[in-house]
This record gives structure tokens, C-alpha cells and sequence, in this order.
């Protein structure tokens, strides 16, 4: 595992070293010592995954502080077009970007508060793991409506979302707690 490329302020993609043989893959996804080598300091308290059907889009959400957290994301199953929205102010306020996350190219995201997270998924039954440095707390869960803030995410059809992620306020009406 190294790190690859810093994708906006703070947030880090490391590729993944594994092994394959004929019995399948192996993946290692978390060494404290080599994030800590890249200052990465992350004791997680949660660990949730969502399985999602081709065209599938969730997001964009995040957690209000004194409830924000540090997220590390990756895809070990399928394929997605990972979003990530700063949300934090200063100079790359509203600036989005888009990282390809698969399980063909194994990498993990680590993604600080402040920063709004989604995805397209690709790929039938696409399976993305979520590590949180805090416990998820409903009254500081948020988001912004995925396709409110001109990120081009290249859809071929409609995409299938919650109603939840529909409701979601714009990014135009949003004031940044962080």
C-alpha cells in the first residue's frame, strides 16, 4: 500500500497491494503505520458497507460537526465514480472531484470532515466499505442533492436514488458549518 495522489487538500487515495492466485485475492486495506507515515492519524469507531445496482447514485452526504468525521472508502467489489465536494471554507470551496474506484485497482480513499461524499455505481452489485472515525449520530447527518453543484457525473439514464438523497437542499441554499 502507498500513497498515490492527494485528490483535494487532505484527501488521500492509496493504492492497495494484494495478492491473487488461483483461490482468488487478497487485499490488505488498512496498516496504521503507513497511513501514519503520510499523517494519517485514524482510529475508526464505525464500519458500514452499501451494496448498490448499476446506476445507483448516493450522496451527497457528510456529518455536521461536533459530529464530522474521517471517512476511509473503498470498492472491493464493482465499480464507482467516487464524488467528493469540499464543502470546507477557503479557496476550494464548491470545488468537486471524481476518483474511479474498483476492485480491478484497489485503493482507499481517506476522505477529512469537511468534505461532502458520493457515488455512481457502475456496476451491478457494486460493494463500497466505509470506515468512520466517529459513530454515526442521525441529528448531525446532512448532505447536499447530488446534482446541484455542476459535477459532471455522465449519466447515460436516470439514476436511481433514494428519497432521501431527493430531498436533499441545493449546494446554492448551503451555508458550511465547517
Amino acid at each position: 500500500m502507498h500513497l498515490e495522489q492527494e485528490i483535494l487538500p487532505g484527501v488521500l487515495r492509496f493504492s492497495l497491494s494484494g495478492h491473487q492466485d488461483r483461490r482468488g485475492s487478497f487485499v490488505k486495506t488498512y496498516a496504521a503505520s503507513v497511513y501514519r507515515a503520510f499523517g494519517v492519524r485514524f482510529e475508526f469507531e464505525e464500519e458500514f458497507y452499501s451494496v448498490s445496482g448499476k446506476n445507483v447514485v448516493r450522496g451527497m452526504h457528510f456529518q455536521s460537526p461536533p459530529h464530522d468525521h474521517m471517512k476511509m472508502v473503498y470498492c472491493p467489489v464493482g465499480a464507482a465514480r467516487d464524488v467528493l465536494l469540499d464543502l470546507r471554507p477557503g479557496p476550494g470551496y464548491g470545488r468537486s472531484v471524481e476518483v474511479l474506484m474498483t476492485a480491478n485497482d484497489p485503493a482507499v480513499l481517506v476522505i477529512p470532515p469537511g468534505i461532502a461524499h458520493g457515488f455512481l455505481s457502475l456496476e451491478e452489485d457494486t460493494l463500497m466499505v466505509y470506515k468512520t472515525s466517529t459513530e454515526y449520530c442521525p441529528s448531525a447527518d446532512a448532505g447536499i442533492r447530488w446534482d446541484s453543484f455542476g459535477h459532471d457525473w455522465r449519466l447515460s439514464c436516470a439514476p436511481v436514488t433514494s428519497d432521501r438523497d431527493a430531498r436533499l437542499g441545493a449546494f446554492r441554499d448551503f451555508v458550511s458549518p465547517f
